[in-house]
């Protein structure tokens, strides 16, 4: 006697659940139970899980030769999720189970040695990848629910006993409320230079560096930057809960509309900033897709990891490649980065002596790399605040008044970028600005002093263009080159 039975797995690949057909044959032979397709560890163990699962039901594991094929077979499949489809397999082709129970669906979960299913990370890829294959998905309910989606038709099984008689229940979903964010720049004492030069920076999606001494202030002010950046859209919501969920990380706050914001420690490895392992695991500047990257004393990272982003920054994604394949994540974020100037931290700082030389500060300031600095936008000092100005912090500006800024700031480039698409498609930065002679020929004179590089002059004009957008002005003029130079060429405890 010989039977067979397909049904519907998945795997994840990057942050994406790839469709996999769990191909089940059941016949005469030497009694045995294997799997092929490229399965990794996880998914060899199932045979063990899959055998007590079966037996602790009261259904019967078949005594004949069992083998599980996994398609496409030039795909490597990883993760215990596997568990399910190939049980349900089983029984479907033994007969245990009526077939049209699970025709037309997508299943995912672990089996425990008694039968319960259990959840699995990335339940949100695998809602997307049976929304996408016009499937319904059947799964064990996660602790948080599962994400509302039309056209997606989702069935709960608790146990694998439950499959017998077609005994589903009904998914608990997400809910999707808003949620507050609790920091607020009004609790920040004095650093309004430093408040404004944020404001230019999340209406523009510039990169900034805060170099200062310990104590001034600099990771409050990094810390509320996401309290003054627009909502997420709905792509951007669903894009960012994806990693994390991938990641196998809570996504509760994004659903409810908070961005991200990602603060690595200065000894994170390189796959653990980039993304890597076995299999592939998003990084921290994928799980910043939509926030902020917030690298606090970036100098103390090693320069081999440290320069590992510069490519994400410009190109907005990462592909990490392994002898396997290769596999792209998302990299949208904002970065932010604070160092201290010195080796001790007070060089520059008028209330500390800085005991350091002049090699020692020069080389610490230099572990970020110039091909990094360079690509970073804006470059600021903070300094410490003054008695007065941290017991008046109630007088300062409030992250609702910065917010609104941005938002009127990132409307009127829309507006401007829609009227100039039937003038010029792809308009550049230069273009946009629209500068008058007089003011292209300051520019060319600041670039020339300052020994400025290409990157760094588009980038200013980039800077000037948001500056403009602020002021509601469809012309950079020299007051916005002159307000974006000073935010992009450095001076003071930031230079040597």
């Amino acid at each position: 006697m010989q039977a067979q039975y397909s049904v519907w797995g998945a795997t994840i690949r990057g942050v994406e659940a790839v469709p996999v057909a769990v191909e089940v044959f059941v016949g005469s032979g030497i009694p045995s139970f294997s799997i092929v397709g490229m399965p990794d560890a996880a998914i060899q163990e199932a045979r063990e899980r899959v055998r007590a699962a079966i037996r602790a039901c009261g259904f019967r594991m078949p005594a004949e030769k069992v083998v599980v094929n996994l398609a496409p077979g030039s795909l490597k499949k990883a993760g215990s999720g596997f568990d399910l489809p190939i049980a349900l397999g089983i029984l479907v082709a033994t007969r245990q189970i009526d077939a049209t129970l699970i025709d037309g669906s997508l299943c995912v979960g672990e089996l425990s040695l008694e039968g319960d299913v259990r959840a699995v990370k990335g339940m949100l890829a695998f809602e997307l990848c049976a929304k996408n294959q016009g499937l319904s998905l059947i799964c064990a309910q996660p602790d948080d629910g599962l994400v509302s989606m039309e056209n997606l038709e989702c069935r709960i099984v608790a146990s694998l006993s439950g499959c017998a008689n077609g005994v589903f229940a009904k998914p608990i979903m997400r809910g999707r409320a808003s949620k507050g964010c609790s920091s607020d720049y009004s609790d920040v004492a004095g650093h309004e230079a430093a408040k404004r030069a944020l404001q230019i920076a999340a209406a523009g999606a510039h990169g900034v560096l805060m170099m200062g001494p310990p104590g001034s202030g600099k990771t409050m002010l990094a810390s509320r930057l996401p309290s003054i950046l627009p909502p997420l859209s709905e792509a951007e919501l669903i894009e960012t809960a994806l990693v994390h969920s991938v990641a196998g990380e809570d996504i509760g706050p994004i659903l409810a509309g908070e961005r991200p914001f990602r603060k690595p420690h200065h000894s994170a490895s390189m796959a653990g900033l980039v993304g890597g392992g076995s299999p592939l695991r998003p990084g921290e500047i994928s799980l910043a897709t939509g926030g902020v990257l917030f690298l606090d004393e970036v100098s103390e990272f090693k320069p081999s990891v440290l320069q590992a982003i510069r490519q994400p920054i410009e190109s907005r994604r990462i592909a990490v490649t392994r002898a396997e394949g290769s596999v792209v994540f998302p990299a949208r974020f904002m970065l932010v980065a604070a160092a201290n100037p010195c080796p001790c931290g007070y060089f520059g700082d008028v209330g500390n002596r800085c005991s350091c030389s002049a090699t020692q500060i020069r080389n610490y300031q230099g572990r970020i790399g110039g091909p990094l600095m360079d690509r970073i936008d804006i470059h600021i000092d903070v300094w410490r605040a003054s008695p007065d100005m941290v017991l008046g912090a109630k007088d300062g500006t409030d992250s609702e008044a910065l917010r609104a800024g941005v938002a009127d700031a990132r409307r009127f480039a829309q507006e401007r970028k829609r009227r100039a698409e039937g003038a010029q498609a792809g308009q550049s930065v230069i273009a946009a600005c629209g500068l008058r002679s007089e003011d292209e020929r300051f520019l060319k004179d600041m670039a020339a002093l300052h020994q400025m590089s290409g990157r760094g002059i588009v980038k200013t004009l980039s800077i000037a263009r948001t500056i403009a957008d602020m002021a509601a002005c469809p012309r950079v003029g020299r007051e916005h080159l002159c307000e974006a130079l000073g935010l992009r060429l450095r001076d003071g405890i930031g230079s040597m």
